[in-house]
């Protein structure tokens, strides 16, 4: 607990090493899984590729929900991507994590405020250009005042607001699991376990509820990669569709 950041500045920039390796890793397993998946296509999916085409099929049916498949079709790669993306990263910093010196290396890049903030304007940037693409620059801007011009300040207010919130839940989720594993293995290896037995009862009583609680992380980190695209196709809809 307590661990400060890798921090190394290049060229009069800052760089958290930490971010950099993990966000690196996630992007490198997501990578690894669809390769592995679609390496050997069949007419009968098994293994790998028949995971994959889960995916695909979950994500149709999230775009399907928010949107008409004529106007969202374009968005399921985006979707696929977001949703491995965001599982992974949320899954890495769960069975350990590296401390060189003082400093934390191995965590989930969700855990940090930086990344998932990143992730949510890169999501709402996205959501603008679309938006323009798609019903052009004018009608679009038109969107703005609808249904009434007074309603200009609000929707920028709304604009700022779904940013923050969809990049702080994801991060305040993450960030709090792993605070409290951290917490659990601390009580492992303190006194406390001491209280109910030395040596290996000691260690069981410890390693109990640190066990429990990472299943119930993987299953929060499942439910924020479904809410983090969920919310991703449903702001693309409100932009893009035109009964919006």
């Amino acid at each position: 607990m307590g661990h400060g950041a890798p921090v190394r500045e290049f060229l009069g920039l800052t760089f958290n090493l930490s971010n950099v390796l993990m966000i690196t890793i996630a992007s490198l397993i997501v990578f690894i899984i669809a390769f592995a998946a679609t390496r050997k296509l069949a007419m009968k999916p098994t293994g790998m590729q028949n995971f994959i085409e889960w995916v695909v099929d979950f994500v149709k049916n999230i775009i399907g929900s928010t949107m008409d498949w004529q106007t969202g079709g374009r968005f399921l790669t985006l979707g696929i991507t977001l949703l491995m993306y965001v599982f992974v990263s949320n899954m890495l910093g769960l069975p350990f994590a590296i401390v060189v010196g003082h400093d934390l290396w191995w965590k989930s890049p969700t855990a940090d405020p930086a990344i998932t903030l990143t992730l949510a304007i890169l999501v709402v940037a996205l959501t603008h250009y679309y938006g323009i693409k798609m019903k052009g620059a004018s009608e679009y801007g038109k969107d703005f005042f609808k249904p009434m011009p007074f309603m200009f300040p609000l929707k920028i207010i709304e604009e700022f607001a779904n940013t923050l919130t969809l990049g702080l839940r994801l991060y305040g989720n993450i960030f709090a699991g792993e605070i409290l594993l951290g917490l659990l293995v601390s009580l492992g290896t303190s006194g406390y376990a001491e209280s109910f037995g030395s040596g290996i009862l000691g260690s069981i009583v410890a390693a109990i509820p640190m066990l429990a609680w990472q299943g119930f992380s993987i299953f929060v980190g499942a439910i924020q990669a479904f809410i983090f695209t969920m919310l991703t196709m449903v702001y693309m809809a409100h932009k893009v569709s035109h009964d919006h």
